[in-house]
């Protein structure tokens, strides 16, 4: 009896050893550091989503220096999160990046002014310094300006651009007189510095109609020929989309585990907290499927930008594809 019940243990754990190896492994590379703003992958895998889907997950954070279109160019990554300007930018490039998925639906990016440097209007930019995150983020600033026709060269009628570290210091130092900023992020960082939101002026770019999108995942053109890469891809979205959906139910929860999986240990839970209430409301009504017209509308805030280093000088072919998101609406 013994011997059976020993015989029987062994099989279970050779089991569970067969089937812990048959996890598809899948490496995401963040487009940023850990914070909320990526909830929804971190909540995934510790809610044991993505164990449930067959999947061994490996979460990379980004920073300053790291540029997910070029981690999954050199094959250290399977699927990367990036806002599309910039992927669509690596794409003519020749990055062959591909949209699959976009759990925002929103964009959350803005300007944010001092009040007392007398702007209340997109016109009144003209002879201001304005601070640009660049390493691709400033791809939705150019296209704005080309739209409003305000050079960005310093000129008198123009616009003197300031590459703006990722911090609010250029605004509370007064070195310019917007900065960019999220409504999930940087904005909260001025408030907290002490100025209060009586004495900014907010522009969001959704509000101007040149809002594009943001953290969508995107993958290489040349694995969605594979059957099993694109079935690979359907489970990790639809588990991803089931985080994302739990962070919405679950804010502090969902923060507190983002928390958890802050190496620096830079984070507040408090702020935390309130960049996931903000990030909820720019995922919220996506089930991940990407929306032809949000893309296109993107597509053509680019190409109307011009100038002399547009962007984008075409319309992209074949720059997204539902076959992932369709297949994982099936499962």
């Amino acid at each position: 009896m013994k011997k059976t019940i020993i015989a029987a243990l062994g099989l279970l754990t050779a089991l569970g050893s067969s089937q812990a190896l048959a996890a598809d492994p899948v490496t995401i590379q963040l487009k940023w550091v850990t914070q909320a703003q990526f909830a929804g992958y971190y909540v995934a895998k510790a809610k044991g989503f993505y164990d449930e889907a067959g999947l061994d997950v490996t979460i990379k954070a980004g920073g300053p220096d790291i540029a997910p279109p070029q981690v999954i160019a050199g094959g250290g990554a399977d699927v990367i999160v990036d806002w599309m300007p910039s992927a669509l930018a690596s794409r003519e490039k020749g990055v062959p990046l591909v949209n699959i998925a976009q759990p925002f639906k929103r964009s959350g990016m803005m300007l944010t002014c001092l009040k007392e440097t007398g702007i209340t209007k997109p016109e009144d930019f003209k002879g201001k310094t304005l601070g640009v995150w660049f390493f691709g983020n400033e791809y939705p600033f150019m296209s704005w300006m080309a739209t409003l026709g305000i050079k960005t060269d310093g000129s008198p009628d123009g616009v003197t651009v300031l590459k703006q570290g990722f911090n609010v210091d250029p605004l509370i130092q007064k070195q310019a007189a917007c900065i960019s900023t999220m409504t999930y992020n940087e904005y909260w960082q001025v408030i907290d510095a002490g100025i209060p939101a009586d004495q900014l002026v907010v522009f969001k770019y959704e509000d101007q109609g040149v809002a594009t999108l943001e953290d969508g995942l995107y993958v290489l053109e040349d694995n969605l020929k594979d059957p099993a890469f694109v079935e690979k891809m359907a489970k990790f979205v639809k588990a991803s989309m089931k985080g994302w959906d739990y962070a919405r139910a679950n804010t502090e929860e969902a923060a507190k585990i983002v928390l958890d999986n802050d190496e620096t240990g830079a984070q507040t839970e408090k702020h935390q907290v309130r960049m996931m209430g903000e990030i909820n409301k720019l995922t919220e009504g996506s089930d991940g499927t990407l929306d032809p017209a949000d893309y296109e509308r993107t597509v053509k805030t680019l190409l109307a930008a011009g100038g002399e280093a547009p962007v984008i000088t075409k319309a992209p072919e074949g720059a997204w594809s539902h076959a992932v998101t369709d297949k994982a609406k099936a499962m």
